[in-house]
């Protein structure tokens, strides 16, 4: 099975509202590895690794979020694999 990686960008209202803490579930449920961050102008940023359709499921849970999170948008840009070992909330 190959694996995929992307690069995430999601905006809106997605810090102090659990979205990393969820995020890191999914991905772990869903067999994704890598990590999400929060980011300085209020983002979350993020790198997934995995199967397509479980790299594909976990962003399109990115687009709704948890529960007290407003998504604006979601960006991806496809990425190099690094290897990751595991799913870290940074």
């Amino acid at each position: 099975m190959e694996t995929r990686a992307v690069a995430v960008t999601v905006t809106g209202v997605v810090q102090g509202v659990f979205f990393r803490a969820q995020c890191a579930e999914q991905a772990t449920r869903l067999g994704v590895r890598g990590w999400v961050s929060n980011e300085s102008d209020g983002s979350v940023r993020g790198h997934f690794e995995g199967p397509a359709d479980a790299v594909d499921e976990l962003v399109a849970w990115c687009r709704v979020g948890s529960p007290r999170a407003v998504v604006d948008r979601v960006e991806t840009t496809e990425a190099d694999v690094e290897g990751c070992d595991g799913f870290d909330a940074r």
